[in-house]
């Protein structure tokens, strides 16, 4: 596929997944279409080789067994984040000042808020809605322009030409109507799904940018849209899991997709990189295998680990901000993340094997240091190493406007992700 093809499915993909609950229904869609099984947690898993994934929440774990040699096989996996910054709904959000009716909101995550002012906004989640005795989750999206963070205008605060002071509890608050009373988002959500208010019991609602991703620059060789970080990764990874499971490696491995929530605000949740999930699911694909945990480390042992998080490119207007020995060029290749103090996981073992897995693709590779004097990022990387031991590699595709509202990528650079994630998945 080339780079404008694959750049389409990205596109499609950004507007198919509005929330981390969306992009796992739409990578369990994909994946689903190319012959992949889901399982239940709560159920007994098929013994019988193939491909499989599981959902938990906005977390989705997917795997190979078609190619496994047994379970000491060593596994070859890639991890991704489904969730970005944004603003998400209060439980108890309606409120009215100046005959204006407001929603409560609070920030999530490394929000650029001022990125957000005067932007058509909906929103979409997950809600807990009663169902006869017991609870059924359903998701929903509201893409009309319903919610609004309007600038206040530069003739009332002169200030504002040297940067804005915005504080999320008075400045940050979209309204959505006018009236001296409270709106009602309850009984709003409730029409949109079609229920009674009374059986909404509860919400995972945030707001969403509704301008869609699209094709940039004089010769389309960029891509802009909301939520690069990190569902570009979380797209090219699904790809490369599809991939690798229909065309045989060179070498028996089994493979898996690991997609988490919860990375923008440090990973600890139920379902979140630092949860047993992880370790729960290899356990019991081991199981299936006809192995124990013993043969489960076994195969720990001889894995590696590819954790993508997106890339600073280094920017035109700032490049005194990035580490000039390292540039990071848009369309220039993957991009290796190394730092000394382990914000990245990537050691001198890793970063071969992921050169490798380059070199396979035949794509070219770059290698990310942040300046000395700044400092470093992190991702699901160290968390994963940590917690199963195994050889972990952090990299990503080049990336401005990170944690912005609207990011940007290469076209091309989407072709090389995928191509190099397969390549590690199916190491010659």
């Amino acid at each position: 596929m080339s780079g404008t093809e694959i750049g389409a499915g990205l596109i499609d993909y950004l507007a198919a997944s509005p929330t981390p609950f969306h992009a796992c229904a739409e990578s369990a869609r994909l994946l689903t279409g190319a012959g992949f099984r889901q399982v239940a947690e709560t159920a007994e898993w098929p013994t019988e080789p193939g491909g499989y994934f599981l959902i938990r929440g906005g977390s989705l774990l997917a795997w190979s067994t078609r190619h496994s040699a047994g379970a000491t096989t060593p596994i070859r996996m890639v991890g991704a984040h489904t969730d970005s910054p944004n603003f998400r709904i209060k439980p108890q959000p309606d409120l009215a000042r100046a005959g204006w009716q407001l929603l409560g909101v609070e920030p999530y995550g490394g929000i650029i808020a001022p990125s957000w002012l005067d932007r058509d906004l909906g929103v979409a989640g997950r809600v807990a809605v009663r169902d006869g005795a017991g609870v059924r989750e359903q998701l929903f999206r509201i893409d009309d322009p319903i919610l609004r963070i309007s600038r206040l205008a530069i003739h009332l605060d002169r200030s504002a030409r040297d940067g804005e002071q915005l504080n999320p509890q008075q400045h940050l608050v979209p309204h959505w109507g006018l009236g001296d009373r409270p709106g009602d988002f309850r009984a709003h959500l409730a029409q949109e799904l079609g229920v009674s208010a009374g059986d909404v019991l509860a919400w995972d609602a945030m707001t969403v940018d509704l301008q869609p991703a699209a094709f940039f620059g004089r010769d389309r060789e960029l891509i802009a849209g909301a939520r690069m970080d990190n569902l570009a990764t979380s797209y090219a990874g699904t790809l490369a899991l599809i991939r690798a499971d229909r065309d045989a490696p060179g070498a028996p491995t089994t493979q898996v997709l690991a997609l988490f929530d919860h990375e923008e605000i440090g990973s600890v949740s139920e379902r979140g990189a630092q949860s047993a999930l992880l370790m729960t699911t290899l356990e019991r694909i081991t199981r299936t295998l006809g192995g124990d945990r013993e043969e489960m480390h076994r195969a720990l042992a001889g894995s590696v680990i590819a954790s993508g998080d997106m890339a600073h490119a280094t920017h035109p207007n700032y490049a005194e901000r990035h580490e000039p020995q390292h540039r990071i060029a848009m369309n220039g290749g993957p991009v290796l993340k190394i730092n000394t103090n382990l914000r990245y996981a990537t050691d001198a073992v890793g970063a071969a094997a992921f050169a490798l897995a380059c070199e396979q693709a035949g794509v070219p590779v770059q290698r990310f240091v942040v300046r000395s004097d700044l400092p470093c990022g992190s991702t699901v990387g160290p968390v994963t190493s940590a917690l199963t031991g195994v050889t972990t590699v952090d990299f990503g595709a080049p990336t401005l406007s990170m944690h912005s509202v609207r990011e940007l990528v290469g076209t091309e650079d989407q072709r090389m992700y995928a191509d190099a994630l397969t390549a590690f998945l199916c190491p010659a």
